[in-house]
């Protein structure tokens, strides 16, 4: 049983939504709340498996809610539920730790299939809303593009290629015959020449570079 509470100030799309959710065999509803302070009370209290958040809410918006509850439980999944198509209440949504956004105006099929997706820990963007976060996404891959390589020097190069193939300092040690410090410090003059600060980011332009 999914364990869910709404949270929204308008009774009326509360009662609606209430209604709706209710029809499904596998969706308990546990709560409600009128304001983002009272969410984050009732989310301590009632310990849902899910909240679905508005964003435009008295005393709390539903972003600083959805960063409070993040913070106190982090099992909870946060639904944000907004009338706004908007590239940057999705992004902050996002940020602030909700696990998707969905339109007011979906289909009753589409807030289920939401609903389902944060469940089972995958992230829910409403299809009407895919283009805005596909453009975001194809902009940053162009940015990282943009940035000039920086010439590596061969044993530089060897390490990096080692990290992309996903070894540890320890392994990349002793197949180099060198120490783990060495390493380290390679790895790090190889962070400074590339401009990546993670190791994610410096495995994306390990492939990108043909390393």
């Amino acid at each position: 049983m999914i364990r869910i509470i709404i949270a929204d100030d308008h009774d009326l799309f509360v009662e609606g939504l209430s209604e709706l959710l209710s029809r499904q065999p596998d969706i308990e509803l546990s709560g409600q709340a009128r304001d983002g302070l009272q969410v984050v009370e009732q989310t301590s209290l009632l310990k849902p498996d899910i909240v679905l958040m508005d964003i435009a809410m008295p005393r709390m918006n539903g972003i600083k809610a959805s960063q409070q509850i993040r913070a106190k439980f982090p099992d909870v999944k946060i639904l944000i539920l907004s009338m706004h198509n908007n590239r940057e209440l999705i992004t902050e949504s996002l940020k602030a730790g909700a696990n998707g956004y969905i339109l007011k105006d979906c289909t009753s099929e589409e807030l289920y299939e939401a609903v389902k997706s944060v469940m089972q820990g995958y992230f829910y963007i409403a299809r009407a809303s895919m283009t805005i976060v596909v453009e975001d996404y194809m902009r940053l891959l162009e940015a990282e593009e943009k940035i000039a390589p920086c010439p590596l020097s061969e044993r530089e190069a060897e390490v990096l290629r080692l990290i992309a193939e996903g070894k540890n300092t320890k392994e990349i040690a002793g197949e180099l015959i060198i120490s783990k410090n060495t390493v380290d410090a390679h790895r790090r003059h190889i962070m400074d020449k590339t401009g990546c600060n993670s190791i994610a980011s410096l495995i994306r332009y390990a492939i990108r570079e043909g390393y």
